[in-house]
């Protein structure tokens, strides 16, 4: 089993669950993207085979440094023209050889890891779609049509680039719309036609959507991650309500105003609640008594001491968040963040707040309304009940494991 990823932890992190399942069951398991990046998401026995290298280092912290600020369209076009379609035309030649060097029985490959699909296609090799996030399977551009015609003209852009059009070897595939990139048709690198592993529930993504068959639904599936600072476990105050307040990796610096809000809340909320803020100390300044303030903390390690979550809306920490049962606040920034907000939100299962013009009175009502009103629990125990359910990185290596 060879996975495709692009550097980025969240669509690292369930691939590390499913790889250490099919390898405990004596499968070779193997990754490939870039290759210094990935050395720091994966674990140190990890096998990586080199794609993309040269686009690594420097080049994603400049990208990293001009795409945070960006929000809406704009964020939408960088996203695809400075990062995937660079990303897959980058990683192409790598993973070439990847293929040819490991001889992959399946090939795994994120949603934006293109150069996967391309690569399988033209070579023959049976491939599965890893949708880290559950946001391109909801049509997101139903309701702005000239948005999905520009991103379905990257994605065939990239595609007769490399020699993968619709004319190419292989089988023809189809998205979830019963149409590929230039919308005649032809076969979708971001939808495998043979299993496409998506790493939430029904539950999660909308009951009432219909699915093909070979969509499964396998819940978080959940791995090691890198070692985190230690965590001054001992702070945690057991006499009070504890929260977890957190942007994810990518988004703290763009979080100032944010965190304004969030320390002003502190201020105001019952005397019974502790929040554990991650940020930048020289972003916060001083904090009040009931926040712990930290750079870096376990995440998994911490969720099952705590009551909620205040997040930006980022698929692996909502998905970790619901599957210890615990509601959200979530403050969307960008991409596919305001996808999954309104999954939480219509699950019943937390409130979405703005991040952009955050207030502390908003976010004060919206952590009390998580944290005294029942319904929200009810409806993230209803979601962790769902992700249980779905088996995870068992469920995953199952499917896995039929495509050989």
């Amino acid at each position: 089993m060879l996975f495709t990823v692009p550097p980025l932890a969240g669509h690292v992190n369930p691939t590390v669950a499913v790889g250490c399942e099919l390898a405990a069951r004596g499968h070779e398991v193997a990754w490939t993207g870039p290759a210094g990046a990935l050395s720091g998401l994966l674990p140190g026995h990890a096998r990586i085979l080199p794609a993309g290298e040269e686009e690594s280092g420097d080049g994603y912290a400049a990208l990293h440094a001009r795409w945070r600020d960006l929000r809406g369209v704009g964020a939408l076009r960088f996203l695809w023209e400075e990062a995937l379609v660079p990303l897959a035309r980058a990683m192409v030649p790598g993973v070439t050889r990847a293929v040819h060097a490991f001889e992959p029985d399946v090939l795994v490959a994120d949603q934006q890891a293109l150069a996967g699909p391309v690569v399988a296609r033209r070579l023959g090799v049976p491939w599965a779609t890893s949708a880290s996030t559950s946001a391109e399977l909801t049509r997101p551009f139903t309701d702005f049509p000239k948005v999905g015609e520009w991103v379905a003209a990257q994605i065939g852009g990239l595609l007769a680039e490399c020699g993968a059009g619709p004319d190419g070897a292989g089988p023809d595939g189809v998205g979830p719309d019963g149409v590929g990139p230039d919308g005649v048709g032809a076969w979708d690198p971001l939808f495998s036609d043979r299993l496409v592993l998506v790493f939430s529930s029904r539950e999660l993504v909308g009951a009432n959507e219909e699915f093909p068959p070979h969509y499964a639904f396998v819940g978080p599936a959940f791995g090691s991650r890198p070692p985190a600072p230690p965590f001054p476990w001992g702070r945690l105050d057991p006499e009070r309500r504890r929260v977890l307040v957190s942007l994810g990796t990518l988004n703290q610096e763009a979080g100032g105003r944010f965190f304004d809000a969030v320390l002003g809340a502190a201020e105001r909320l019952a005397c019974d609640v502790q929040l554990v803020l991650v940020a930048p100390g020289g972003l916060v300044g001083a904090v009040p008594p009931n926040v712990l303030l930290r750079e870096r903390v376990p995440q998994l390690e911490l969720l099952p001491h705590l009551d909620a979550v205040v997040c930006h809306g980022g698929h692996n920490t909502v998905c970790e968040a619901l599957a210890h049962g615990l509601p959200l606040v979530v403050a969307p920034i960008r991409d596919d963040q305001p996808i999954v907000a309104r999954q939480v939100a219509l699950a019943g299962a937390g409130v979405r707040v703005r991040f952009g013009r955050p207030r502390a009175e908003e976010l004060r009502d919206a952590l009390t309304a998580v944290l005294d009103d029942p319904g929200p629990r009810r409806g993230a125990r209803r979601i962790q009940a769902s992700f249980a359910a779905a088996g995870g990185a068992a469920a995953a290596a199952d499917r896995l494991e039929k495509l050989i």
